[in-house]
């Protein structure tokens, strides 16, 4: 049996222990829902501060050219690009996440029928995360495709000469579970699909490299594991092949050419500054700066491979956890266990009491959350998520002890943990 001495001593020999000190961590907090929102990096408030009082308070409009405002989008596009495996000004941080998934999947749609127009399909995972789903199906009505969803076990079969592009998230919000990038663009490719990757569940979490995966388009999410506060902008890449192809359909301004001539006709800047649209907001891009800066610290500790190796073992440890600890009280694990098949997340299973059980947790300070079935092939899920960058081997042992204590005292059938919340 693992003990809390054997965690501690983990956290003795850590590496990455260090990194811990980048954030600021509320008190009696064991925080698992990073893949949720991220912690605040301990630099956020003075750098968003000085960017309301200085920037904004005493420099006003100049802080566009003084302060580098104008260039920040492709600036922190450039950091952001270093954690996914793409290039200097081949990332674009802009916008929310559904608004590049219409950008990058429009785009998509229009070359793949440009070159072959007997492709009518766009196809996904019935399980993707429901607004990626939803951007797919308004696109394909506009554009008169139809979309199929289909299992994962079937994607593979699903690659056939009337798709035109693949749309896929790297790892799956409500499992964990990971695709083999690399192996699933090259099996798009082979069949002439182009493919596009959503990496809101990757990046920061999990070695990526778009360029080595041949992959042709990306968008991700800087609230999460990127750390960027709420609502933090997000991020688009486009392989340099396609970058110049086509229009986005969000032709703004700030993917002009050449924003301040004003001309009436747009025409598109090159490469990925076209995929931004309007003027973006510096406040929130200041924060997630912060929050990617905290990513590439761990560059002299290893980089992404170290975080990798520690989120592993995190996981791994919660899993034998609790299956030592909590057997008998009907979790199952949603997540898979092959390293190459996880995220940096777990999740568990059950079939009665999985919202009141994170609510009860919650309550103790151990902070997850709850993502519904759908009453069939998949029940409820607790999910709990990894940040290597502050979460201890401590931290798993005693958020473990938490959840055999609301399971065997019987603790989550008080009534005021079944009360629903607008954000589970």
């Amino acid at each position: 049996m693992t003990t809390l001495s054997d965690c501690q001593a983990l956290d003795a020999q850590d590496p990455l222990r260090s990194l811990r000190d980048l954030f600021a961590l509320p008190d009696g907090t064991i925080y698992l829902d990073g893949n949720s929102l991220g912690m605040m990096p301990r630099t956020t408030p003075e750098r968003v501060a000085d960017v309301v009082t200085r920037e904004w308070g005493q420099d006003l409009i100049q802080s566009w050219n003084k302060a580098g405002w104008f260039a920040m989008p492709l600036a922190v596009g450039d950091k952001i690009a270093r954690l996914i495996g793409a290039g200097a000004g081949e990332v674009v941080a802009a916008d929310s996440t559904s608004i590049n998934l219409f950008k990058v999947l429009s785009a998509a749609i229009h070359i793949a029928q440009a070159d072959a127009p007997q492709r009518t399909k766009v196809v996904s995972e019935r399980s993707n995360f429901p607004t990626d789903l939803y951007i797919a199906e308004a696109l394909c009505q506009q554009h008169g495709l139809e979309l199929v969803l289909v299992e994962t076990e079937d994607i593979a079969e699903s690659l056939s000469a009337d798709v035109a592009v693949l749309m896929l998230t790297h790892v799956n919000y409500r499992t964990g579970a990971m695709h083999n990038m690399a192996a699933v663009t090259a099996a798009a490719h082979a069949e002439g699909i182009l493919t596009v990757w959503d990496l809101a569940h990757s990046a920061g979490a999990v070695p990526v490299d778009l360029r080595s995966a041949k992959a042709d388009f990306a968008v991700g999410c800087g609230y999460k594991y990127l750390n960027g506060g709420p609502g933090a902008p997000a991020f688009v890449w486009v392989n340099p092949q396609h970058a110049d192809r086509c229009w986005q359909p969000l032709a703004g301004w700030w993917g002009h050419a050449a924003p301040f001539a004003f001309t009436p006709d747009y025409q598109p800047a090159a490469g990925i500054a076209r995929y931004q649209c309007g003027t973006q907001p510096m406040i929130s891009l200041a924060a997630l700066d912060c929050g990617v800066d905290t990513l590439l610290a761990t560059e002299a500790l290893g980089g992404m491979a170290a975080l990798r190796t520690k989120s592993l073992a995190l996981t791994d440890l919660f899993i034998r956890l609790v299956e030592e600890r909590c057997d008998g009280h009907g979790l199952g694990l949603a997540t898979p266990r092959e390293h190459a098949q996880r995220g940096s997340q777990v999740c568990l299973s059950r079939q009665e009491g999985a919202y009141a059980i994170v609510q009860a947790l919650i309550a103790r300070g151990v902070v997850g959350d709850f993502r519904a079935g759908d009453g069939g092939r998949h029940p409820d899920i607790l999910r709990f998520g990894f940040t290597p960058l502050y979460i201890g081997f401590e931290d798993v042992w005693n958020a473990v002890e938490h959840l055999r204590q609301v399971l065997h005292s019987g603790e989550w059938q008080d009534a005021r943990f079944a009360r629903q919340h607008a954000v589970t």
